[in-house]
């Protein structure tokens, strides 16, 4: 009688949709109902990482429904408005009659015809409660313990702390692993990681320590631990605990499988970058292979970045090639500085398959970088077009603000004498951005000048005065060299005229260039009237211009005289000639005076 109803009993609280019953059929006022397995089985007496030992209920069995035990525990565990003294409450509970005795109580549920065959439970039926909510925890007079879930001795925990954060790093290991022994400690999984996890705990300390409990039986070293272990080895930044790290982790991934990481390897490879040490992380990156770990994009970036900050940009470059075989990429950031770091070794073609396999991927690297690339490319003859070819990527408003990579490209493909492309390149920049400026227009002017099209090079500086420039003083210089190369020093005066009355002052690269067209045509007295022309215009020539113009005159005119006058103005300005020319001077006027000399002596005999 008294396992039916309490099995009725636990259906209903489990089905809570379920039917309900009606009232016993019993004189007495019916109290308030309380769920039995709140009254019986009260939660806290089943809370997690207790053991509790189950204890028989003399009710079940006897035929005495009446419990002490059970009527003390009534009252406590229910929060129920009904205390023990309510005369009511407390006759039900005590009334022979009750529902828990033998007597025939009938009870019937409002559904019964249709619960009926649900309330008979079947032992072997799964999802039985019977079956698993008593048999399981507490029909068997067992120790009732759900999922064991390991525990840490504090007191231990604390004493291990004290001893590793006290003791010298330069104390032996074997004493460290006595203290630790007579502590009879109890090691797990959790142990050690509380341990690894707390500041203020030497390096070399942790390592020793963990060599030790990795020695334990009940200690099975895990990726979790080691990893524990890494992190606080990279926290505290130094060389020995690193390359003892190294060591250990070596020797796990000898021993055990499945332990060791990708996460766990880069941490120590971006801890060796951190220490300077590229060779160590380069080591860490060869291993992965060894320990049965797959590199994965942020491996191949902290190993990059380890290379190139100790300048070992071909290593750097052979993993790069690892990377884009595996078609691995980190985020755009760590992409952008991938390309810097190459660019700053001279590496700007790897760079360049890196910025590639970025676009084919969707990545965006910031600007900056694609621009140092640019201008990277735009630095060897062979690379230029593949500057010409990034600026196809430029669109809207970020190609309005992108002169510096535009003018690089322009620069290179001048120097590479591909004048006709930088026109092209020019033109497109006026259609569609940036603007282009001085600088740009100067560098395609000079291109044609060093090709001898100076008509190309006036039109030019007519398109640049067009758009509302105002050609500089290096502008006009690019055309008058350009035309003293082709010997029309006549033109060339004509552009120095126009400069003059376009700037208040001059360069001396200006009246230099025309200086040595005029020597190139032996026209000496023109290049020292020029000379002359300078100071009067307020330019100042410099000692080169001096020395060149002295050497012209001895070694091509032999007219060592008006040198002297050159170095005597020299003196005046404050400037020193060098001794060669000095020397050249008087050798050239040694010479005529024997000449001289010797034709006295050839006209008295």
């Amino acid at each position: 009688m008294w396992r039916s109803v309490v099995t009725r009993r636990a259906c209903l609280n489990i089905h809570p949709g379920g039917p309900k019953l009606h009232s016993v059929q019993n004189p007495l006022p019916s109290p308030p109902q309380v769920p039995h397995n709140q009254i019986l089985f009260s939660t806290h007496l089943f809370s997690p990482k207790k053991k509790i030992p189950f204890l028989q209920n003399p009710r079940f069995f006897s035929q005495d429904s009446r419990d002490p035990l059970i009527d003390d525990l009534i009252g406590p565990q229910i929060g129920s408005p009904f205390s023990q003294s309510d005369e009511n409450f407390d006759g039900l509970i005590h009334e022979e009659d009750s529902i828990f005795d033998e007597n025939p109580v009938s009870v019937r549920s409002e559904l019964d015809s249709e619960y009926s065959s649900s309330l008979a439970f079947d032992e072997s039926t799964p999802g039985n409660p019977m079956k698993e909510g008593f048999d399981d925890n507490l029909v068997d007079d067992k120790v009732v313990e759900e999922d064991e879930i390991a525990e840490v001795d504090f007191e231990k925990l604390e004493s291990v702390l004290s001893l590793l954060q006290s003791r010298s790093c330069k104390s032996a290991d074997r004493s460290l692993e006595s203290s630790l022994d007579e502590m009879d400690l109890t090691v797990n999984e959790e142990f050690v990681v509380r341990v690894v996890e707390t500041p203020l705990v030497p390096g070399e300390n942790l390592i020793a320590f963990f060599k030790w409990a990795s020695k334990k039986p009940k200690f099975l070293v895990s990726t979790r631990s080691v990893h524990a272990l890494v992190r606080a080895i990279s926290s505290i930044l130094r060389k020995k605990d690193a390359y003892a790290l190294w060591d250990l982790i070596n020797e796990i991934g000898e021993k055990e499988n499945g332990v060791l990481n990708a996460e766990i390897l880069n941490e120590l490879i971006s801890l060796f970058s951190k220490l300077g040490k590229a060779k160590a992380g380069f080591d860490v990156f060869n291993k992965f292979g060894d320990f049965g770990c797959l590199a994965d994009a942020e491996t191949y970036y902290y190993t990059i970045e380890a290379l190139c900050r100790r300048s070992f940009f071909d290593w750097a470059c052979s993993v790069c090639d690892s990377m884009k075989s595996a078609g691995e990429l980190p985020e755009n950031e760590k992409v952008g500085k991938i390309i810097s770091f190459l660019c700053k070794g001279s590496k700007a073609e790897d760079a360049h398959s890196v910025y590639l396999l970025a676009k084919e991927k969707n990545r965006s690297p910031p600007r900056s970088s694609v621009n140092f690339l640019i201008i990277s490319l735009c630095q060897g003859d062979e690379t230029v077009r593949l500057a010409l070819d990034m600026l196809e990527d430029f669109s809207g408003e970020e190609r309005k603000y992108s002169i510096k990579p535009f003018s690089s490209v322009i620069g290179g493909l001048c120097r590479i004498k591909d004048v006709e492309g930088a026109k092209n390149l020019l033109f497109k920049m006026i259609d569609s951005g940036p603007p282009p400026g001085n600088a740009v227009f100067n560098s395609v002017i000079n291109g044609f000048s060093k090709t001898g099209d100076m008509e190309e090079a006036r039109k030019m500086m007519k398109l640049m005065e067009t758009r509302g420039l105002k050609p500089d003083v290096y502008t006009y210089s690019v055309i008058m060299s350009g035309y003293a190369k082709g010997g029309e020093m006549d033109e060339a005066c004509k552009v120095l005229a126009e400069a003059k009355t376009q700037h208040t002052k001059l360069s001396p690269v200006t009246y230099h260039t025309l200086i040595r067209g005029y020597c190139k045509l032996e026209e000496y007295d023109k290049a020292l009237e020029l000379l002359r022309e300078m100071k009067e215009y307020g330019v100042q020539p410099n000692a080169d211009e001096y020395n060149k113009m002295i050497q012209s005159l001895c070694l091509k005119a032999l007219d060592w005289g008006k040198a002297e006058k050159l170095l005597e103005e020299m003196k005046e300005s404050g400037l020193h000639l060098n001794a060669i020319t000095k020397s050249l001077v008087r050798a050239v006027k040694e010479m005529e005076e024997e000449e001289v000399g010797s034709g006295e002596v050839v006209e008295a005999a």
